[in-house]
């Protein structure tokens, strides 16, 4: 049966082009499309699990084989706004790139004003931090603000209390689905053999305690206290009619990381901020690819696993008001306040559109 709740501004059936697979809050999968959700336990095995994983890991042949099940499975229906959904798949792994090139130009600018934006190594692979798995929510979940230690310029000393330069993050994931053993390596055009499907996520910035973190490991505590993902996971095999061409790179990539050029996605992006549009943008402008950032998570024989998420870093467009961050778009003058909402959405050329990630900002805790 499925698990409703009642929300206001449902859309009618048909208006939506949002597709793909989720997990019902009352247990077994579901499958989300022209603006209906349908209860796909009635099909049992994979279908009645409280996840996507067993699925995820079935392998190419059965996901092709899931999506005409869902397709023509004559289960309880309900409009989309009114299904209740629980994180769709149980997350073994987590990691997050910095695969757009304008994203880590403006970032380098404001924090390392007096240098080169970009750092030796970012244009022969695609730099990454390694987040933690038990902090990435579905959407809806609202964020507690986080609380760390930050320094201002004009401290002498840091202080410990609540961010106060909360900031989102727009990117694309994706979500591996057939594991590999240690030791092996993803070749850029074995992509699709182990990757699901993509989602949007929000990982949730703190930049002031980033900033003073930050060198010279990376980030942490700045990053770590929540990440935001869709409900819905949109199957790869639908998003093949929204591919591109990536921009080109130079230098050319090593040959483990060539390739993967075909792989870039026309994906409309928009954040709404308090249900006002701040940045819109696309996922075309990607300079590192997803099969290229698989390729190298993995060249060093590190395992993929089940359940892995992988995103992209924040994707910003050379337009004004394409960035997908508020330092960005703000210049750092506007970070997020107590009550502030923030909705991500995403719609690929050929008309698919990814699960929004709708997130409210609380006060942080008293400590």
């Amino acid at each position: 049966m499925l698990v409703l709740r009642a929300r206001g501004g449902a859309r009618a059936a048909g208006d939506s082009r949002l597709t793909g697979f989720g997990a019902l809050a009352g247990g077994g999968l579901a499958w989300c499309e022209e603006g209906e959700v349908v209860d796909l336990s009635g099909l049992g095995d994979v279908f009645a699990r409280p996840t996507l994983n067993e699925l995820l890991a079935a392998g190419r042949s059965a996901w092709q084989g899931a999506i005409a099940a869902a397709r023509s499975h004559d289960g309880p229906r309900v409009p989309e706004r009114e299904a209740r959904l629980r994180l769709p798949f149980e997350v073994a792994d987590y990691v997050d790139f910095y695969s757009s090139l304008e994203h880590a130009t403006n970032l380098g600018r404001m924090f390392r004003p007096d240098q080169e934006p970009l750092l030796p190594n970012w244009r022969w692979l695609p730099v990454a931090y390694h987040g933690r798995a038990g902090s990435v929510v579905v959407s809806e979940t609202d964020v507690l603000r986080p609380r760390g230690q930050r320094k201002s310029p004009d401290e002498d000393a840091p202080t410990f209390g609540p961010s106060r330069r909360l900031d989102f993050e727009l990117e694309l994931g994706f979500v591996v689905g057939v594991p590999t053993q240690l030791g092996e390596q993803v070749p850029v055009e074995a992509f699709a053999d182990h990757v699901f499907g993509v989602v949007l996520v929000n990982d949730w910035s703190a930049r002031d305690i980033q900033a003073w973190e930050y060198v010279p490991l990376g980030p942490n505590l700045g990053k770590s206290f929540q990440t935001s993902i869709s409900a819905w996971v949109t199957p790869l095999a639908l998003l093949e009619g929204a591919c591109v061409e990536a921009p080109p790179q130079e230098p050319p990539p090593l040959p483990h990381l060539a390739g993967g050029r075909d792989w870039g996605l026309d994906l409309a992006l928009g954040v709404e901020l308090n249900g006002e549009t701040v940045s819109t943008g696309n996922a075309r402008t990607l300079y590192w690819t997803l099969p290229q950032q698989l390729a190298h998570a993995t060249s060093n024989g590190a395992p993929l696993r089940t359940g892995d998420l992988m995103a992209s870093g924040t994707i910003s467009g050379s337009e004004p008001g394409s960035e997908g961050s508020m330092i960005e778009l703000f210049r750092g003058e506007r970070f997020l306040e107590d009550g502030d909402e923030v909705v991500l959405r995403g719609r690929a050329a050929n008309g698919v559109e990814l699960g929004e990630v709708r997130g409210r900002v609380l006060p942080s805790h008293p400590g």
